[in-house]
């Protein structure tokens, strides 16, 4: 109920506001595992798309998200957590593995799982080499991957900090990938940096960015 009430309202106020463009929808199943994969400009990435994809969407994020303190704290935590954001402890030692079996667990029960493969958001607009969890989520469940491109996000939120911006959204979904074709070889480290290559060359051509071949935390730590 909390999710309704949120996509109702926060839905009403970004279409009068921002009024996005969606383009490719239809290629969303609309029952079913599906991975939505794509590219990650500011935070407020995961709003358009829960706001845009008509069946719920599930993501993991940050635990601190939901473990504040106080009114704020508590407020935060229903947001998100009404958002279809599931905590999870990313810096921890195992935290990669707490996010890929939360993904599982997630198309395992039949939902739509967000994913942004780079990791982390782009630190200058550009695109950058993708983790091969994506890979590693789409062989183990045989879940299709949808990828998607946020267009003109960053213009809302530049930098990802401080109060957004009018600016017009686009939200670009491509046609399904099916890796089938690599069942049984989820441990296969050219199998899987294939099929991630493969999702992220999808996502630059929907999102027109100039792709960078490092991780996207590389460049940031060397900025």
């Amino acid at each position: 109920m909390s999710r309704i009430v949120l996509k109702a309202i926060l839905g009403l106020v970004m279409r009068v506001l921002f009024r996005p463009k969606v383009e490719g929808l239809e290629r969303i199943p609309g029952t079913g595992p599906v991975i939505l994969a794509g590219n990650h400009v500011t935070f407020i990435d995961s709003m358009f798309l829960t706001l845009v994809v008509k069946r719920p969407v599930y993501f993991i994020g940050k635990d601190e998200y939901v473990t504040g303190k106080g009114l704020k704290g508590r407020l935060m935590a229903w947001f998100f957590t009404s958002a279809g954001m599931i905590p999870v402890d990313r810096d921890g030692g195992h935290g990669g593995v707490a996010a890929l079996m939360t993904g599982r667990r997630i198309l395992d029960e039949g939902h739509a799982f967000g994913i942004y493969p780079e990791g982390t958001r782009s630190p200058d607009g550009r695109l950058y080499r993708g983790r091969t969890g994506i890979a590693r989520l789409a062989l183990m469940t045989g879940a299709p991957v949808v990828p998607f491109a946020m267009i003109g996000t960053d213009k809302v939120q530049p930098g990802g900090k401080g109060r957004p911006h009018i600016a017009p959204v686009t939200v670009r979904f491509g046609e399904p990938l099916d890796f089938s074709r690599y069942e049984g070889m989820d441990r296969d480290r050219y199998v899987l940096r294939a099929v991630t290559d493969e999702v992220m060359s999808d996502v630059m051509e929907l999102s027109g960015q100039e792709y960078v071949d490092v991780y996207a935390t590389k460049a940031r730590t060397a900025a």
